[in-house]
């Protein structure tokens, strides 16, 4: 995972992103927010979690929910496979964990090449989503991961209990 830049010249903000992808869909997020990327692990499943929230790991002995990426986005299931991974992030002071398709790389965009996303993109709730950047080749869907999760969603999480 290499550093690419996409940025153009120094007069503008440089955002710098992890991205990875979700289904067909490309997506980005604020590098200082990422903790961690881990390969896949044994999850252990909780009773009573929220659809969303596979189960937890045991990340350096510290318990840590893991969410499923594509159950909160509403694509249907894929089987994991070695290039799924789980982006460790800190949401409102709690570490959790998100399952990804595939991390792609490490990117420095400049946010001249972002706007603001449509209304509806992909059938995903624009609430998530704060821009859209255009690479020359393909979109990178920004996540704010913040608001990836309902208030109502994160207590759920903050409640589940090995």
């Amino acid at each position: 995972m290499g550093l690419l830049d996409h940025s153009k010249g120094d007069s503008s903000e440089v955002l710098q992103l992890v991205s990875f992808k979700v289904g067909e869909e490309e997506f980005g997020v604020d590098i200082l927010k990422v903790q961690e990327i881990n390969k896949m692990t044994q999850i252990t499943r909780v009773p009573n979690a929220p659809s969303f929230v596979e189960g937890v790991i045991n990340l350096r002995g510290r318990v840590i929910p893991i969410v499923d990426l594509r159950k909160r986005l509403g694509l249907p299931e894929k089987e994991q496979d070695k290039n799924t991974r789980i982006v460790v992030v800190e949401i409102h002071g709690k570490t959790i964990g998100f399952i990804v398709d595939a991390v792609s790389e490490v990117l420095r965009i400049s946010k001249d090449i972002t706007e603001k996303p449509p209304e509806l993109v992909a059938g995903i709730e624009a609430d998530y989503i704060t821009a859209v950047a255009k690479l020359e080749d393909r979109l990178l869907i920004l996540l704010d991961l913040e608001k990836i999760l309902s208030t109502d969603e994160n207590d759920q999480i903050a409640e589940v209990k090995v």
